[in-house]
């Protein structure tokens, strides 16, 4: 059953970056003062944070502007939360040669090409450049203490082992999770990696938790957590060369508007801050997402991995089977958030199991309605194991396995308030 249902698959600036046109060189100068601002580029970047985005497709046929557009909302996403945008370091595609290299459709239908327009791009995104940079920081910022790494591209699927996958960089070059995770191995131990990646297939990239990347070995001797568009083995929705982006339906998209309440269109959103503390953790973000990302991705972190790694078909059978009300007993704020957002937009009834539920779906509505519904469907299977799993950890005393789920949740409850 389970396996079942995995394979289913404010400002003028803001209006700037999300109108039906590409951004002039004129628009971009305004863009570029609205996006810093006189006073966020006079002062310095909070301390403790450094941020690193790459993105674009490997090629001009698959740099679609939805990329572009999606790193300009990485920026004003930094400026809302204080940061200043001129000190993240951010590559993409061909980077500054003005190449008309991002594909994207006009108001006519036709498909253009046009020159990436990023204020304060450092580069483009080569396979050299990512490595040059970790090998940069690590000399020149060996007491900064968290990393925040943003992926907005195309994953390769990896068939004979998809725990293996790659990110595609520009010229059609790729970095797998080994490859990658011996990037992070080069940095001193005590540093707190955070990343979040909305490529096909990147849920793979939550075995970054490990030493080489491989789930075979130990934990890396960082403490790295992730946040994931799917898992390991589907693509994923939001790489379009339409520009209008009040129709961007991805995981990106709602993970930074959770994060800073604030939409890529520049309206405010309901606040994911679910544990009442004053900030919104990357935790509380992904669940915001997973219930506002109105797609067929199955976003995950890596201790929802790494939960999911643990349970069996004994321990899915039980959960479910048991009242929906009772698993959120022990259920953390952010959980109980998705699992009773998907019971409403499903119309389910929380006392009954997710077994129960699911065959009175299926016959008041045969084939469910929709792909979205579905992907619903399967989000929801997907919290409750975490949940069930969770909670048998716990009461397990098993030392060794609750200070690993520690350890992820930690970083996963990271966020950018200082």
């Amino acid at each position: 059953m389970l396996q079942q249902f995995f394979s289913l698959s404010l400002t003028y600036a803001a209006i700037l970056v999300s109108q039906s046109l590409p951004l002039t060189s004129d628009r971009l100068s305004v863009a570029q003062k609205l996006i810093t601002g006189d006073r966020v580029a006079k002062q310095a970047s909070k301390p403790g944070i450094t941020f690193l985005a790459f993105g674009g497709g490997g090629s001009p046929a698959n740099n679609e502007i939805a990329l572009e557009k999606n790193l300009l909302y990485f920026q004003r996403t930094l400026k809302s939360l204080g940061f200043n945008p001129a000190e993240a370091s951010i590559f993409f595609a061909n980077g500054n040669d003005r190449s008309a290299t991002i594909r994207y459709v006009d108001n006519h239908d036709k498909e253009k090409f046009k020159p990436p327009e990023i204020p304060h791009l450092k580069g483009s995104a080569t396979l050299a450049n990512l490595r040059s940079w970790f090998g940069q920081y690590v000399q020149t910022n060996p007491h900064n203490k968290q990393l925040f790494f943003y992926f907005t591209g195309h994953g390769i699927l990896n068939e004979q082992n998809p725990d293996d996958n790659s990110l595609l960089l520009w010229q059609e070059q790729h970095i797998s999770v080994r490859e990658f995770s011996q990037l992070l191995d080069l940095l001193p131990a005590q540093t707190l990696i955070a990343m979040m990646m909305a490529q096909c297939y990147s849920g793979s990239f939550a075995n970054i938790i490990y030493a080489d990347g491989d789930p075979e070995k130990p934990l890396a001797k960082q403490n790295r957590c992730g946040f994931y568009a799917t898992i390991k083995t589907l693509p994923s929705v939001g790489c379009t060369a339409e520009v209008n982006e009040s129709d961007y339906r991805d995981y990106s998209s709602s993970f930074f508007a959770g994060l800073s309440g604030r939409s890529r269109t520049g309206e405010a959103v309901p606040s994911a801050d679910y544990n009442k503390d004053g900030k919104v953790s990357y935790l509380e973000a992904h669940a915001f997402a997973k219930v506002d990302e109105k797609s067929t991705d199955l976003p995950v972190s890596t201790s929802e991995v790494w939960l999911q790694g643990q349970s069996s078909r004994q321990l899915r059978d039980r959960t479910f089977s048991q009242p929906i009300a009772a698993l959120l007993q022990t259920a953390r704020p952010e959980q109980r958030y998705v699992v009773n957002s998907l019971i409403e937009k499903l119309n389910l009834n929380p006392s009954f199991s997710f077994k129960k539920n699911r065959e009175n779906l299926i016959f008041a509505q045969p084939g469910l309605d929709s792909p979205e519904e579905k992907a619903y469907l399967t989000r929801l299977q997907m919290e409750l194991i975490s949940i069930s799993v969770e909670s048998k950890i716990r009461s397990s005393q098993n030392p060794t396995q609750i200070a690993t789920l520690d350890r992820l949740l930690k970083c996963e409850q990271g966020h950018w308030r200082m």
